[in-house]
């Protein structure tokens, strides 16, 4: 498919011009580089997606402007638009640029001045990797049953605990780590405190790195008495639970974005190979069985666009909070995603199944989408609360 192709549902009311321009601009650059870059380390190519990410511009799009960004504040239709083209063309160098802005996105919304100068522009060229540490081996979806904590001791905070599914970790230069700073040990999402904590400081180590279907960096943290200057703090005592929120409902809607990125890729795919396989004396694309297939593709991918772009748009044009609108479209563009991979993966036959292959690396990939930042089961839970909140 030819650039305007992919690149048409831009033109629907929720983007501007500036919008388009950076798809197109990204579209082009991710073919002419992202093959360039190895994949056979994990950790070395997600260190150099990064650096060219960074040394392109594209990742100014995941810091404020103060600190060398592109848009004064976050731009939730940009960070959409560029996952969306990077999912399309590499799976590994969305994970890259998405998680410079999530593990950088505790310090961009509530970090000191001098944090985030000394940090941020560091994230925008590509020379400073982020990471978002929320998860515990007893506390994912349950953010309330978080247990690392957090004590003052007199011009430092002690955080004692560990971190798992770290994305990133093992490599990042620091993290935003959440622990609990009121001393009760009690469950519930008050008393949770975010901090930014360097990699290297003592006290801070990588427990065990963690292998999954879709290779990209992740590990298990531990923290035995890590000191972090007061300073270090994000935001205020107490309201880590709220920070953590407010990255997510930002971050959330752009996990929809690589969802459709992956869908749309599978369908690119699926209409290429319906077209060139031959089989009963016609190509595949002439049962009806096959075209059936390729229009609910098709569909499924819109709706779910429909829902990602209204949640972006929302949240730029109103600055207000998206939680139920970025919980569905992460919702239904991840699901819609899987179906629509696994029908490209099975119009393939045993080529679909065959490692290395486009569709076989989109299957591992979404996979993995549908359970991060949240699984499909919890943001069910948010749209039914929201929605409950909202009638009353």
């Amino acid at each position: 498919m030819g650039a305007a192709g992919r690149l048409a549902h831009l033109e629907l009311p929720f983007f501007d011009d500036g919008h388009r321009a950076l798809a197109a601009a990204l579209d082009t650059w991710a073919a002419q580089h992202l093959q360039q870059v190895p994949h056979a380390d994990t950790d070395t190519a997600c260190r150099a997606l990064v650096r060219a990410l960074g040394a392109a511009g594209w990742l100014r799009h995941c810091v404020p402007a103060a600190q060398g960004g592109v848009h004064e504040t976050l731009d939730s239709r940009s960070l959409v638009v560029c996952r969306e083209t990077l999912a399309r063309h590499d799976g590994l160098a969305d994970f890259a640029f998405a998680m410079q802005g999530l593990g950088s996105g505790p310090l961009s919304l509530a970090g000191s001045e001098a944090l985030k100068a000394a940090w941020l522009p560091r994230v925008a060229r590509g020379d400073a990797i982020a990471a978002f540490a929320l998860s515990e081996p007893g506390a994912g979806s349950d953010v309330a049953a978080i247990t690392c904590s957090a004590r003052a001791d007199g011009d430092a905070w002690v955080l004692d605990g560990q971190k798992t599914w770290i994305s990133n970790g093992g490599i990042a230069d620091f993290y935003c780590v959440f622990a609990r700073s009121d001393g009760s040990g009690a469950r519930g999402t008050r008393g949770l405190s975010a901090f930014l904590v360097p990699a290297g400081t003592p006290g801070l180590s990588v427990a065990e790195r963690l292998e999954v279907i879709a290779p990209h960096p992740l590990a298990r943290l531990h923290f035995d008495g890590c000191r972090v200057p007061r300073d270090h703090l994000l935001g205020a005592e107490g309201e880590g639970f709220k920070l953590a929120m407010r990255t997510l409902d930002i971050f959330r809607a752009s996990v929809a974005g690589a969802a459709l990125g992956f869908a749309r890729r599978a369908l690119d795919e699926a209409l290429a190979h319906a077209r060139r396989r031959e089989m009963f004396g016609q190509h595949l694309a002439d049962f009806q069985l096959t075209q059936a297939a390729l229009g609910d593709m098709a569909t499924e991918i819109d709706a779910a666009a429909l829902l990602t772009y209204r949640a972006a748009w929302r949240r730029d044009t109103t600055g207000t909070r998206i939680t139920r609108e970025s919980a569905m479209a992460k919702m239904v563009a991840t699901e819609q995603a899987q179906r629509v991979i696994d029908r490209a993966l099975q119009m393939h036959g045993g080529l679909g199944v065959r490692v290395g292959t486009a569709v076989e690396s989109l299957y591992r990939e979404i996979r993995a989408l549908r359970i991060y930042e949240g699984a499909t089961e919890v943001q069910r839970l948010i749209i039914g609360r929201e929605t409950l909140a909202g009638s009353a």
